[in-house]
């Protein structure tokens, strides 16, 4: 079997996203011009589970206002992977970046996160070597 490439799991995840996998309370709101939006924290848990690594919360300010969180993962040797980075308009401006533990167990989006994950290990399955 092939090995992991970003280039795979990149792909397997934005083929993923749908309106079941956003934040639910803005699921209304999903639109497929922008599928990125409101995927970040079950992308960032997913890519975890893939490649390990730290999961990383930032700030999204609106004119100096905080109006949400943004997640994504760093790897060894400070290498941050942010696969929902273009679900940002130009006054959304993200600050920070906390490393934040992973949460011994998903409460909050856990049926989105297993709907991603389920999604992205089924298109990845066969073409590479997972380790989860």
């Amino acid at each position: 079997m092939e090995p992991l490439l970003l280039a795979d799991l990149e792909a397997a995840i934005r083929s993923s996203w749908d309106a079941d996998t956003t934040t639910p309370v803005h699921r209304p709101h999903w639109n497929p011009d922008n599928p990125a939006r409101d995927q970040c924290g079950v992308t960032a848990m997913v890519v975890n589970d893939l490649l390990g690594g730290e999961l990383i919360r930032g700030e999204v300010r609106v004119d100096g206002v905080q109006t949400d969180f943004h997640w994504w993962n760093r790897l060894g040797m400070g290498i941050e992977i942010d696969l929902t980075r273009e679900q940002f308009g130009p006054q959304e401006i993200v600050t920070g970046g906390t490393v934040v533990p992973r949460p011994a167990e998903i409460v909050r989006l856990r049926e989105e996160y297993e709907l991603l994950r389920g999604r992205v290990l089924e298109r990845l399955r066969g073409q590479v070597r997972l380790r989860v």
